[in-house]
């Protein structure tokens, strides 16, 4: 039996209550599942809200790599080469080739506002044929760029599509004729916008698979881009970016090991 004490209504009075102990020991239970029952429903919200907003980020690129994987039907995954979790941002980086693409390797990093789809193919060697590369950015809603391209692993080679429009207007770290084409498409927009330049991506894609299907390269001599993954690798930026989301170390092995490792 516990014994608690009341003040009574009467001034300086004070009573006596007697309140069983068993009857107490099981309110205090019941306050303590109800308080785990409720923190189990936030945590189960707070995954629920968060899975939302990953399939919302990480679908922003849907149609476009709808278009790749039915252009290229063939492709085979070849391997999985990342899955990390990071700073509040996820990354894939997978690998798939056929018998005339020696890699198609691709890298996606997204979070609740961003997303970004890098993919560059490297046709089978021998035929002189350029990669295609396609850097899909969505940094936040009102700030998207997009760019596609047929990037030939020779430096100052200036490949042209005589049917692809030319592009107009100088871009940073888009030069043409130092592995990137005349042909070079740069389009800003926002996140709503970004299917409105699909149809252009699918003649792109197209003219490059009609490319690879009347040369049917087979040669698999890594060298032929040695030079274009050094370039690639001194232009690109994304080293500070991955470091600043997934640490230094995994960055580096990133950059050199997946991204441009005939470098």
């Amino acid at each position: 039996m516990m014994v608690v004490l009341r003040k009574s209504s009467a001034p300086a009075a004070w009573s006596i209550l007697s309140v069983p102990t068993a009857s107490l020991a099981i309110r205090q239970k019941q306050l303590m599942f109800a308080r785990h029952d409720l923190m189990m429903k936030l945590n189960n919200l707070s995954l629920n809200s968060m899975t939302k907003l990953t399939q919302t980020s990480n679908s922003l690129w849907k149609q476009y790599k709808k278009v790749l994987f039915e252009t290229f039907s063939d492709l085979e995954l070849d391997c999985e080469w990342a899955n990390w979790e990071g700073k509040n941002s996820s990354l894939s980086a997978k690998i798939y080739a056929n018998n005339h693409i020696l890699k198609s390797r691709e890298v996606e990093i997204w979070d609740d506002k961003s997303c970004i789809y890098n993919n560059i193919i490297y046709p089978r060697t021998g035929s002189n044929l350029p990669c295609f590369g396609m850097d899909l950015m969505g940094f936040f809603d009102k700030k998207v760029i997009i760019v596609f391209d047929f990037q030939h692993p020779v430096e100052n080679y200036l490949f042209s599509h005589p049917d692809l429009p030319k592009a107009e207007g100088s871009f940073r770290f888009f030069e043409p004729g130092n592995h990137f084409s005349e042909n070079v498409y740069v389009a800003k927009c926002t996140m709503s916008e970004v299917d409105e330049h699909l149809d252009m991506f699918k003649k792109y894609l197209t003219a490059y698979k009609d490319m690879l299907e009347y040369e049917r390269p087979v040669g698999l001599d890594f060298s032929t881009y040695s030079d274009f993954d050094k370039y690639m690798k001194d232009l690109d930026p994304v080293a500070g970016y991955l470091s600043s989301k997934f640490g230094k170390e995994k960055a580096e092995s990133l950059v050199n090991d997946f991204l441009f490792c005939y470098g």
